[in-house]
């Protein structure tokens, strides 16, 4: 058997005045340590935090649950979710039309996710609601010409010299 020997290179750089046995084996154990926490980080899988694909939250190991969402604005849905911290998963159904939106996010989160459309959806009906700026100006300026029209001018001139 014939072992296979690796061999690199690598190049440190310090910057000082004198360069003595004591500052290069500091410079040696700082190296040595950021190569084994680079070991250590790549040895751990990644976890993904809110928004995320299907498969990245299926490899987390959670019960998966969903809920049907047919507003064609979903994206202020994220908004929310980021607030409450939930991972979830979007995914289009454009089988049907208008097309439907599935958001998947794990079982243990499902208090949460309920809180979180709760306020989304009084969000977005707040929205509805409320008066665009457009019309608030509109009606402002319809407000201005009936008042305009209402006042009356009144010139009056007092030449006489009172005593």
């Amino acid at each position: 058997m014939q072992d296979e020997v690796n061999t690199k290179v690598v190049a440190i750089a310090i910057k000082g005045g004198r360069i003595t046995a004591e500052v290069l084996k500091k410079a040696l154990a700082k190296f040595i340590e950021e190569i084994e926490k680079a070991e250590k980080q790549a040895s751990q899988p990644k976890t993904y935090r809110g928004k995320q694909s299907i498969k990245h939250l299926v490899e987390q190991n959670a019960a998966i649950s969903n809920i049907e969402v047919t507003d064609g604005n979903i994206k202020s849905f994220e908004r929310t979710a980021n607030k409450y911290g939930i991972d979830y998963a979007l995914k289009k159904d454009t089988s049907e039309q208008p097309p439907r939106y599935l958001v998947f996010f794990k079982g243990r989160d499902v208090d949460v996710m309920t809180q979180a459309f709760k306020e989304f959806s009084a969000k977005t009906v707040k929205q509805k609601e409320k008066q665009s700026l457009k019309q608030k100006l509109s009606r402002s300026r319809e407000q201005s010409k009936v008042q305009h029209k209402e006042k009356v001018k009144v010139k009056t001139k007092d030449r006489g010299v009172e005593l």
